[in-house]
């Protein structure tokens, strides 16, 4: 296996801070990473909650060098697998991937290599775990440890549940003495329980870290011509990498095509496309500059790019997880990136009859259900986006964030006070255990079978609500249940409840007093003259102090960063970030010494690239 021997693989024993910077290039640990790895290494194991950017990756790759043997990672994004890998062999470390697209002489190297220990990271696919004989294989050798990625692919409440990953429990079976760790970016408290149960972890510990990306910034907008609200949003993002996402593989030609005769350098990518051409398009994105995807949500999973500036949706996702997870995909850099959508209530059936039309049981399918209800409700909210979002996942964030559309342009907000003392009464009155349908339905003093069935044609609340149509309740009990005056019911088939109800009750008894969006919102809403405020050049915290970066220089280390990127086949972002390439502008160093300090450039990097970074800076400056 050729790489660059630098550092030796394995640290068996040594203090994770060392493997951390001679490694990995970083002087310290973010958030919970510290606990986390500290853990592994002693051998517990836990569930990794942690948002995309946040870090996870070094969660089990700093125990996977301080642990004697073989660390196993277990993912079902082959492109994932695939950056992970790249990214660590340019720091100096012995990893490989196994998954359907290796051809068969690479699986035959790889085998050699593990049967010889000459691997310290293997990542697999959970097909490849499962089937043939690599379990059997992986006995016969010391492990440092499971990772378990995309745990919740587990559960049946995560977005993007897999009935394969229910096998991954016989890891604790026949490897009982083996560090497990699951980790995920998205998983709400009902997923969460489920990873720990179906995967075994009662014993482990629960890492939590914020949900929040404050480098985000939400804007979401009425679907009105989305043609050309995307041209006018994506005018401020000429030469920068971004995904747009659309619902169907006609609308991802259609606006690939339009993006393309504006003079975007754009793609299209969605699965009835030929191998050849999807292949084309991701390793575009993944090697070339300011590049956009236009894409149904087949695009993304895994996608380790860095610098990708924004995501814009074109269509509303099937699930807010399946939201956070895609618009996650910007801005994993920590510098500054939109999320933006348009949308309109036309998306809601079409969703709704995907639901109806999938091979899904019942119970499934009010799951996902309840999640596009949950969607809904955050594209209605009156309040702050991220709070909104981050409830959700069961999260308080105990301000509005100040950098979503809500917060940046207020909405005109009316009295509904009495319109949600009646959806209330009617929730409590019927025994806080049905859906919104069948509220509305009382709350119009419907004359159904169920309704009268149910004897509920006799309760007080029968008929209160005739001065709002079908439509505006359904929205208020959206809003209702996003600001956590109703929640849902567990288990509950999509049945509501109160939410705290001391203050349930002081709305009720009009102690409290609460303004919505209006009832019905005005049919066009003016477009704003900005889509997206930028808040000037970011600039990198440098010490105590804040340094100007010059964008000649970030240019120059750019293009020298593509050219090495070119020579050895890899993405840019694998030879280095762009976060490490503003902190060398703004550092500027001159020796060695100096840019070993910089985040970013362990001891492989710093040999294999140091003295071409320093000529390069050393030039800019010569030049200037």
């Amino acid at each position: 296996m050729t790489r660059a021997r630098v550092v030796q693989s394995n640290f068996g024993g040594s203090d994770p801070l060392q493997v951390l910077r001679q490694v990995f290039g970083y002087d310290r640990f973010r958030g919970p990473q510290d606990a986390i790895v500290r853990h592994v290494i002693d051998g517990g194991s836990g569930l990794v909650l942690m948002p995309t950017g946040g870090g996870k990756s070094l969660c089990y790759q700093v125990p996977a060098l301080c642990r004697e043997g073989l660390a196993v990672v277990i993912s079902p994004l082959i492109a994932l697998m695939d950056d992970q890998v790249l990214a660590l062999r340019q720091a100096g470390v012995r990893a490989a991937a196994l998954h359907s697209a290796l051809a068969s002489e690479a699986v035959s190297d790889l085998w050699r290599h593990l049967q010889r220990g000459e691997l310290d990271l293997l990542y697999v696919s959970p097909e490849r775990l499962l089937g043939g004989d690599l379990l059997e294989r992986l006995q016969e050798r010391p492990l440092a440890l499971f990772a378990i990625d995309e745990a919740h692919c587990v559960s049946q409440w995560g977005h993007d549940f897999r009935p394969e990953y229910l096998q991954l429990q016989a890891l604790a079976q026949r490897f009982p003495q083996v560090p497990r760790l699951a980790l995920t970016a998205t998983a709400d408290p009902r997923t969460r329980g489920e990873i720990i149960e179906r995967l075994a972890l009662e014993q482990g510990r629960v890492f939590l870290a914020s949900f929040d990306r404050p480098n985000i910034r939400y804007l979401l907008r009425p679907k009105q011509e989305a043609k050309e609200q995307l041209l006018a949003f994506l005018e401020e993002f000429r030469g920068e990498a971004g995904i747009v996402y659309a619902r169907s593989r006609s609308r991802v030609e259609s606006f690939a095509a339009l993006l393309q005769a504006a003079g975007h350098d754009a793609v299209g990518y969605h699965a009835g496309m030929e191998a050849s051409q999807r292949s084309s398009a991701l390793s575009r994105f993944r090697n070339d500059p300011g590049v956009v995807v236009v894409a149904t949500i087949a695009f993304g999973m895994g996608i380790d790019k860095p610098d990708v500036r924004f995501v814009a949706h074109l269509d509303l996702p099937k699930s807010l997880e399946a939201y956070y997870q895609e618009t996650g995909r910007a801005g994993r850099d920590g510098l500054p990136a939109t999320a933006w959508m348009v949308h309109g209530p036309g998306d809601v059936p079409q969703l709704r009859r995907f639901i109806e039309d999938s091979d899904s049981d019942a119970a499934q399918k009010r799951i996902e259900h309840d999640k596009l209800d949950a969607l809904v409700g955050f594209t209605e909210a009156p309040g702050c986006r991220r709070q909104v979002l981050l409830a959700h996942l069961g999260e308080t964030l105990p301000e509005p964030c100040g950098n979503c559309d809500r917060c940046l342009e207020p909405q005109v907000l009316e009295d509904r006070t009495v319109a949600a003392q009646k959806a209330l009464s009617a929730v409590y009155r019927t025994g806080q255990r049905f859906g919104a349908a069948h509220l509305t339905d009382v709350l119009l003093g419907a004359d159904t079978a169920r309704v009268r069935s149910l004897g509920h044609r006799e309760l007080s609340v029968y008929g209160i609500g005739k001065e709002l149509d079908r439509d505006q309740w359904r929205t208020l009990l959206r809003q209702l249940t996003s600001q956590g005056w109703l929640e849902p019911v567990p288990e509950g088939r999509g049945g509501l409840r109160w939410g705290e109800e001391t203050r349930v009750r002081a709305l009720l008894r009009g102690e409290l007093s609460l303004e919505l969006l209006p009832a019905t919102p005005p049919r066009q809403e003016r477009q704003r003259a900005s889509e997206r405020s930028r808040g000037g050049r970011p600039s990198l915290a440098v010490g105590a102090a804040e340094a100007e970066v010059d964008a000649g220089l970030i240019t120059a280390l750019k293009d020298w960063r593509r050219l090495q990127a070119r020579e050895q086949g890899v993405p840019p972002y694998v030879v280095f970030h762009d976060r490490t390439l503003v902190e060398l502008a703004a550092r500027r160093p001159s020796r060695l010494d100096d840019l070993g300090q910089v985040s970013g450039i362990g001891a492989a990097k710093l040999e294999r690239y140091g003295e071409a970074v320093l000529a390069v800076i050393e030039g800019w400056q010569a030049q200037t």
